[in-house]
């Protein structure tokens, strides 16, 4: 049996598009493209936008329909205060679990500190 990597890869995407988001006001698939070109290549508009429709109603982020240069409006979203504070805390778990994960996998003391 096999290691299923997509249940670690969902456990992590609401963190990573918080972080991308908060870099500049972007659309969803500009957001996709991005979580590729780091590593999240099997990353689908069908997994990207219930998340970021998920993260606009607990307050994280707010949308805008603006103009495109090319073809209709597109939803445009900006982190809020509250996603800022999410961010915050995902960032500050992710490290300590990675810590803890590294220590382990590569057998170091003190989680990888």
């Amino acid at each position: 049996m096999f290691y299923d990597r997509s249940q670690l890869m969902r456990g992590t995407l609401e963190g990573c598009i918080l972080k991308i988001i908060s870099e500049k006001t972007t659309y969803g698939y500009e957001i996709m493209v991005s979580l590729k070109n780091k590593g999240f290549e099997d990353i689908s508009e069908g997994t990207i936008y219930p998340l970021l429709m998920r993260l606009e109603k607990q307050g994280s982020v707010s949308s805008k329909l603006m103009s495109s240069p090319l073809g209709p409006k597109r939803k445009y979203y900006t982190i809020t205060e509250a996603g800022k504070w999410y961010l915050a805390d995902f960032v500050k778990s992710w490290e300590e679990v990675a810590g803890a994960v590294d220590g382990i996998i590569n057998g170091k003391a003190g989680g990888g500190k």
